[in-house]
């Protein structure tokens, strides 16, 4: 009988959202806050009745939501909108989550919580909810304003940092300690997955769903759109990642394929209905009385989420070169949390890491800054006037100098153009490397494989390694050819930056800097590889033959392993800089 009190779950779920959001939705407040409350109305905090009859029902709907809310943002995350954002996004949205994250945790301290709770805190406090401002700003006809566009692209970044401090945050719970070794592993090992899946991922699945979309059929396309969604956030779970990570990923990988509007109206309809059951998921968590309880530290941080975002959004935007005002408008206009504070604070509920309490006081928090956002953008102006004219005149003046010093020395013309040139260049070097990494920890994936499962049958110990690491070097050849090329194109062109036109003397130091540096930073490459590899390097007498092997296999193949990167690349770059996305 569990299908059917599943059925009558989801029944009473829908019918009490669906009356709880349209009355919001008559005296225009957040739908978002309508479905929390619904969740409240049914949960089993809520007397008189208990109305779901199975508490599996509410994992499944939060684990379904999470999906594609996470699913919904990354279809809005984009790659050239990360690369036009500039660096008034990045230092924003990092300052904003290294300050929210220490004034969390000091709140938590200082209420004498343990210090899981008051890490998780900290985390909860650092993102601002893509959801809620982007409808806050749609009602009030601001999305083009410029502020607005300055605050789509901080929260572009805050949600890559996120997903990277949620895998954080899940390897601190699991090892139960903070260690910086631990920290810069985990953040290696996540950056190098991101780089790759990416790669990988938009070489592939943009061309599946080209292929798919020939069909005609948008039963066909939606049902591969879901399979890729469900495949990729499996595959990530097996990889011991959150799901959120998952189906964020794919999402901002199908966010470059050229039929982003189909699977956009396709997917709608789906994606309204799990999302708000991922918000009825947070309200049927919530505990009521935890409002009279924690009323204190509902408050206190009520007040450091507002506060502290102002300051810190504002105060980033500004150093980046942007005016007083535009700076206050993009500071209020962040001051809430929302929908990533829910997922984290499930996080620590399902690894069991942090209080009960701490959930429906973000909650809590949540709902009271969600209210106030479209406030808080209204009063942006008269505040940053009154703030103006409070100001001392030598820090107006000081304020104004260094906002006009900044902005002339942007690099503009041939310096632009040079700069953009280099940060090419670095991409493609860092993404040559991860690829190259990738391949020999796939030798060593397949290597504990031949260990566990085929041992007795393939040779002996010394054997198997020296074919696992000879089929690694071999097909990481192409990746290590490609780095060495761009790292001497990147040498010559800072050779000719730095040190200028001259003499024989100057033009053989050139000359120099532009052999040396690529074969230096080959050397550091390949010490890296064996010490990554170190579980599958072969017998020094075996893997000087298989160097050496590799060695003549790049004279004979230099130009064939150039093509096929080639190849590689103008396919990456084809998905990446493809026109405008075909019409729904």
């Amino acid at each position: 009988m569990h299908g059917a009190e599943f059925i009558q779950d989801l029944a009473v779920i829908m019918l009490i959202a669906g009356i709880v959001t349209i009355i919001f939705h008559h005296f225009r407040q957040p739908v978002v806050l309508g479905y929390i409350l619904a969740g409240v109305i049914i949960g089993p905090h809520t007397p008189p009745f208990e109305l779901i009859q199975d508490d599996r029902t509410i994992k499944i709907v939060a684990e379904l939501g999470v999906v594609f809310l996470m699913f919904s943002l990354g279809l809005e995350f984009n790659l050239k909108k990360l690369s036009r954002v500039g660096v008034t996004a990045f230092i924003a949205a990092f300052g904003e989550i290294v300050l929210m994250t220490w004034i969390g945790y000091e709140i938590g301290r200082y209420f004498g919580w343990n210090t899981m709770d008051a890490l998780f805190l900290g985390a909860m406090l650092a993102i601002s909810s893509t959801t809620i401002i982007i409808k806050a700003l749609d009602e009030l006809g601001l999305k083009h304003e410029r502020f607005a566009q300055l605050i789509f692209g901080i929260l572009i970044v805050e949600d890559v940092l996120a997903i990277g401090m949620i895998a954080l945050l899940s390897g601190i719970a699991m090892n139960g300690s903070v260690d910086a070794g631990d920290v810069f592993v985990t953040v290696g090992k996540l950056s190098l997955f991101m780089i790759v899946t990416l790669v990988l991922g938009l070489l592939l699945v943009p061309r599946i769903l080209a292929y798919v979309a020939k069909f005609k059929s948008n039963e066909v396309f939606l049902i591969t759109v879901l399979g890729l969604c469900f495949g990729f956030c499996l595959l990530v779970l097996q990889m011991e990642y959150s799901i959120a990570l998952g189906a964020f990923m794919i999402g901002a990988i199908m966010a470059e394929a050229r039929q982003l509007h189909l699977i956009e109206r396709l997917i709608a309809p789906i994606r309204d209905m799990f999302s708000a059951l991922f918000f009825v998921g947070v309200g049927l968590l919530f505990n009521p009385t935890v409002l009279v309880t924690y009323a204190w530290p509902i408050a206190l941080i009520t007040v450091a989420v507002v506060l502290g975002k102002v300051f810190a959004c504002g105060l980033g935007t500004f150093v980046a070169g942007n005016d007083g005002r535009t700076s206050m408008r993009v500071g209020m206009g962040l001051s809430q949390i929302g929908e990533f504070s829910f997922i984290i604070a499930s996080l620590g509920l399902t690894l069991q890491v942090t209080s009960e309490f701490l959930y429906p006081i973000v909650v809590a928090v949540s709902a009271v800054t969600t209210l106030l956002t479209p406030y808080l953008i209204k009063w942006a102006d008269p505040v940053s006037l009154r703030a103006a004219n409070a100001m001392p005149d030598g820090i107006s003046r000081l304020a104004n100098r260094y906002t006009a010093w900044l902005q002339h020395t942007q690099p503009d013309g041939d310096r632009a153009a040079l700069f953009k040139i280099v940060l090419r260049i670095v991409a493609q070097v860092i993404v040559n490397c991860a690829m190259t990494a990738a391949v020999f920890l796939a030798g060593i994936y397949i290597f504990g494989v031949i260990e566990k499962h085929l041992a007795g049958s393939i040779a002996d110990e010394h054997t198997q390694k020296a074919i696992v690491f000879g089929g690694a070097l071999a097909l990481s050849l192409p990746f290590l050819i490609a780095t060495y090329r761009k790292l001497n194109a990147l040498s010559q062109l800072l050779a000719e930056i730095v040190i200028g036109d001259g003499g024989r003397f100057v033009h053989g130091l050139r000359r120099l800097i532009s052999e040396v540096i690529p074969l230096l930073s080959i050397f550091g490459i390949l010490l890296l590889i064996g010490l990554l590899s170190a579980r599958i390097l072969p017998p020094t007498n075996i893997l000087m033959l298989l160097l050496l092997a590799a060695a003549i296999m790049t004279a004979l193949l230099w130009k064939t392993f150039i093509r096929w990167h080639t190849r590689l690349q103008i396919a990456l770059f084809e998905t990446l800089e493809h026109p405008d996305h075909e019409k729904a």
